[in-house]
């Protein structure tokens, strides 16, 4: 796990007048990020401030001045009227796992004895609040304010889910937690303020800040509250205490993969805190570090707390995947299908360890949603692997230099028209606009894997008029490939003999060489898996295609738009051979009437006997490095292997999980798997299981 902010990030502050501008600074910072989130500093270089203000302070002990935000909660930034029946105070954090070590070891000095055991759940990136109950009924709401005091917002209770207004026992009791937009709250808020004119929330925990705060709204933003706390029910160790909020119906981080969990030793809390930054960017809610506590209530009332955070407990802190950089302009690329996609280019920033430059912007209309503009201070999102994405501008940044962004008027490619009919801007020449591309993508290794046709080689045959679509590579004769520029007869053989055997490639791999639209490698599986053969494919209506699995009335328009599309290219491959093997789908019935109905799902295609095959009915994931007779399969290939057998391949392990295939550095999902109970097999035995199906 990477460290969320290294000790170098805390450059020292060399004099007097760069102290107060460093301070100044954090307290800008601070006011805005707990007022409405839209702090103009990203976590780690809020972070890095603070400790850098923190070191300058214990050197110049003298020079401190009184508005530093160190040592206060919440940065000394929040206020509140409504007076905590408890302080409700902030966490101390630490950065690596060094910083951990030293600081269980100053716990146990303290205490006089180890800790008794460790409590470890996520740190939630959300606002603290406080929820009242008297004999079970919510009665106020408070946010966390300065610690002794908060604002109250009970009037946007009604809003956050797993927030009851009535507990399941009539119990006196104050819940403590965090209330914040899951990843799907926040798409849905933003959809919905910007329908209402309303600019888009820069990112969740700004959104969470202003939903709370709003007041007479004319639409409905949905949070929700994990709690993580509670007064009121005592002598409760801290792992039974977030059992029994659950038991009175709070919502908790409990149903969760990220679930707090009692670790005996420090070693198991560390080891905890890896797995849940591992799930970090599975999880449906952001978090931005891992809290670890002294479980038992002995050893936190012994500990105590100081003016700003409780003794027992501390943040391990994580790297940012929100950051905040400046948008330096956008560029506009043509995809294999026409789709003309925005790039923003960016302030080099670093997030989550990586160096960021680039980020998405989906499409004109998101940007217009979004009002960006070039030379915005913007917020920048990373998680795990995914593309980073530019969320919103700080419009209370502006200075007067920003410009529009100037959209497009012909194809930044070809120069012919856009087609503008939809959210997302085409080309009019379609697939014919990027021919290489949708070659070099058709012959990869997970489609058609035709050996030699890389892009030098797939450039040269379209400028040479010898391919314009897919189908013309079947057409190739040895002549014509001998007119290019180095290509000899031996390699011209190969590519041949290479074009001949993907002739005879799987439906699922030749649907999957289309390129169409909402569909990848694991649904063009299934849907040549669902109907058996490219023309029942064709013949399909939006009913059909709907019930495939993952696909949906939605997905099901677009990909029979996109079939009508490539409808004269699909009638030439047939003419070659290529994609016209029919076979029966996995588990075909007959309704009343005697009339056959695909099953849909099950084994791969190719495999009619899958559905009875040794996988039938399990979900299997595929982890590490294979090795023996699976070492040189693709992920890909792995998971054609699965289907074949009856199997339905997965990414990510869950209770639903029949089955872990862990290979060499399997990670993370190999301790979920055990911790689960999931049934974990070696590469030599899944091969050995699946024998029959492998080839």
């Amino acid at each position: 796990m990477k460290d969320a902010a290294s000790p170098a990030l805390s450059a020292a502050l060399a004099s007097p007048e760069a102290y107060a501008d460093a301070v100044a600074t954090a307290v800008r910072a601070a006011a805005a990020y707990y007022a409405d989130g839209a702090t103009p500093l990203g976590d780690d270089e809020y972070d890095a401030l603070v400790r850098a203000v923190e070191a300058y302070e214990r050197e110049h002990p003298d020079e401190v001045l009184p508005e530093s935000p160190t040592g206060k909660v919440a940065g000394g930034a929040a206020v509140g009227d409504v007076p905590h029946s408890v302080p409700m105070l902030s966490l101390g954090n630490v950065f690596s796992a060094e910083e951990l070590e030293a600081w269980a070891a100053g716990l146990e000095r303290r205490l006089g004895r180890p800790v008794a055991a460790w409590c470890v759940e996520p740190k939630l990136d959300g606002l603290a609040v406080a929820a009242r109950y008297r004999a079970g009924r919510l009665t106020q709401v408070l946010t966390r304010g300065d610690g002794l005091a908060g604002e109250d917002i009970t009037a946007a209770a009604d809003a956050v889910l797993g927030l009851p207004e009535r507990l399941a026992e009539p119990v006196d009791v104050e819940l403590r937690g965090e209330v914040l937009l899951t990843h799907e709250q926040f798409e849905q808020a933003n959809a919905v303020r910007t329908a209402h004119g309303a600019t888009p929330f820069a990112h969740p925990r700004s959104g969470a800040a202003g939903t709370l705060r709003a007041k007479d709204r004319a639409y409905r933003v949905e949070l929700t509250f994990f709690g993580y706390d509670a007064h009121g029910l005592p002598g409760l160790d801290h792992a039974a205490l977030l059992a029994r909020i659950a038991e009175l119906g709070a919502n908790t981080a409990a149903a969760t993969e990220a679930a707090p969990r009692r670790c005996a030793t420090l070693a198991e809390a560390q080891q905890r805190i890896d797995e849940i930054a591992a799930l970090r960017a599975e999880l449906p809610f952001g978090i931005d570090g891992v809290v670890v506590k002294a479980d038992a209530v002995a050893d936190q009332e012994a500990a105590g707390s100081g003016s700003r955070a409780p003794r027992w407990a501390v943040a391990r802190k994580l790297q940012a995947q929100h950051q905040v950089t400046t948008l330096l302009g956008v560029e506009w690329n043509v995809g294999r299908t026409g789709i003309i996609a925005p790039r923003a280019v960016l302030d080099p920033v670093v997030i989550d360890g990586v160096t960021v430059t680039y980020a998405t912007l989906h499409n004109p209309a998101d940007i217009e949603r979004r009002g960006l503009m070039i030379g915005d201070r913007v917020f920048v999102y990373r998680a795990g692997d995914v593309i980073p994405r530019v969320e919103a501008p700080l419009v209370e940044e502006r200075t007067g230099a920003e410009r529009p962004i100037a959209f497009p008027e012909v194809c930044p490619r070809c120069g012919d028209a856009i087609d503008t009919s939809e959210q997302r801007w085409r080309c009019v020449r379609g697939r014919g606009c990027q021919v290489v591309a949708s070659v070099i993508y058709a012959a990869g290794r997970d489609q058609l894997d035709i050996e030699g046709l890389g892009g030098t080689r797939a450039v040269q045959l379209v400028e040479a008029g010898l391919v314009g679509d897919l189908a013309d590579l079947f057409t190739l004769t040895r002549e014509q490939l001998l007119t290019l520029d180095r290509m000899g007869e031996t390699s011209a053989d190969k590519l041949l003999a290479a074009i001949e055997t993907a002739r005879t490639r799987p439906l699922g791999r030749v649907f999957c060489a289309l390129g169409i639209r909402g569909t990848g490698r694991t649904m063009s599986r299934r849907i040549a898996a669902h109907f058996g053969s490219m023309a029942a494919i064709r013949a399909a209506d939006a009913q059909a295609l709907a019930a495939v699995d993952g696909i949906g009335t939605e997905k099901a328009a677009l990909v029979l738009s996109e079939l009508a599309e490539v409808a004269a290219l699909l009638d030439r491959l047939a003419e070659q051979g290529v994609g016209t093997a029919v076979t029966e789908p996995p588990a075909v019935r007959t309704n009343p009437e005697g009339v056959a109905e695909g099953a849909g799902g099950g084994a791969a295609d190719g495999a009619a006997d899958g559905a009875a095959g040794p996988l039938a009915g399990q979900s299997v994931v595929v982890t590490g490095s294979m090795t023996g007779a699976l070492a040189e399969l693709s992920r890909n290939a792995m998971n054609e292997l699965i289907e074949r057998a009856g199997g339905k391949a997965s990414s990510s392990v869950s209770k639903r999980t029949s089955l872990l295939v862990a290979g060499e550095k399997a990670g993370s999902k190999r301790a979920k798997a055990e911790e689960l109970g999931v049934p974990v097999m070696a590469p030599e035995e899944f091969a050995e299981l699946v024998r029959g199906f492998l080839g």
